[in-house]
């Protein structure tokens, strides 16, 4: 099996802009609120297919279920594809949200899986802010006071919103993206938010969105406390740099800086790469696909000995991008 690249699902909501179109190049019409670009997604009806190659309209689901060694290798015997990754455009501030784990979830009737996630800021306007966990001493009965008294603000812990800043953001943790933000994520499977507040705001129809306020306040971590921008674990060699940002139960996401061809480890698992800077070029056999800023590409385990290299015009012969694997 070759790499392979899906036709993004967009999702239009409230807080979207145009950014997806105009910056990462996805294929938006003429409205203003394109929020979401699902990359890589096997969520229930959600499907990304495949748009080249012997698997051309292939869901992901489907994939799985016929080609699943193929796709994962050492983790053939998976039921459904572990994780969704998404472009996000935030014109507008999200409401302020929770995620379950995955035994909150599964107890809730929600699937089987949580939804702990990774943010990497792509790009930030000035005054742009991320909200991410609770200030030191919130606890359940504080932060119930300010829900009520509409003033959540002051319990949460924010930061600016700065461009190639990782935030981790596990499930449990309250969390919101203010106005201005541009960023890649990769999470869990799972399409399973927890409204806590939305700011006093009204929906299109006028009245006040829905909240989940029992939901949420059984799944937040009240010990967890801030959440600053990971420091990432950073290994250099001559002409590369790799930077690990993330290493939990989920995946394991790096960012990765390099003037040379660079093999992928062949470790029996798929990757899945987003460049960030320059336009590189994937080779695996007689395959080879040019890839840049917005789009993903998803390496099989079966795809051994995968090169990547920067492309010819490459800004001082070096490229970005992020790498993905599961543990």
């Amino acid at each position: 099996m070759q790499p392979l690249q899906f036709q993004p699902i967009l999702k239009q909501i409230r807080w979207g802009g145009r950014r997806l179109g105009t910056v990462l190049g996805k294929p938006i019409g003429d409205a203003s609120d394109y929020a979401e670009s699902w990359e890589i997604a096997d969520c229930g009806a959600d499907q990304t297919t495949v748009t080249a190659g012997p698997f051309r309209g292939w869901s992901l689901a489907r994939l799985v279920s016929q080609e699943g060694a193929a796709l994962f290798g050492r983790d053939r015997r998976r039921e459904h594809f572990p994780l969704l990754i998404k472009f996000l455009d935030c014109n507008d501030r999200l409401s302020v949200q929770v995620h379950p784990n995955d035994e909150q979830a599964q107890r809730m009737g929600r699937g089987s899986n949580g939804k702990t996630e990774a943010w990497v800021i792509l790009d930030a306007q000035p005054g742009s802010r991320i909200f991410a966990g609770l200030k030191p001493g919130v606890n359940r009965q504080s932060l119930e006071q300010h829900l009520n008294a509409g003033t959540v603000e002051e319990c949460l812990h924010s930061f600016p919103a700065r461009r190639g800043d990782c935030v981790f953001v596990p499930a449990g943790t309250v969390h919101a993206l203010g106005e201005g933000i541009l960023l890649a994520e990769i999470q869990q499977s799972s399409d399973v938010t927890f409204r806590l507040f939305d700011w006093g705001r009204l929906g299109t129809d006028g009245k006040p969105r829905p909240l989940h306020r029992a939901e949420s306040l059984a799944c937040i971590d009240f010990d967890r406390g801030p959440v600053d921008p990971v420091n990432p674990q950073v290994v250099t060699q001559q002409d590369e740099r790799t930077e690990e940002l993330v290493r939990c139960d989920y995946f394991i996401l790096r960012r990765r800086t390099f003037s040379r061809p660079l093999p992928l480890a062949d470790d029996q698992g798929f990757h899945l790469l987003m460049p960030l800077a320059g336009e590189v070029d994937v080779r695996t056999g007689d395959f080879c696909k040019r890839i840049g800023l917005g789009d993903t590409l998803l390496v099989p385990a079966e795809a051994t000995g995968t090169v990547v290299s920067p492309s010819d015009g490459a800004t001082a012969g070096k490229a970005v991008f992020l790498e993905t694997t599961v543990p």
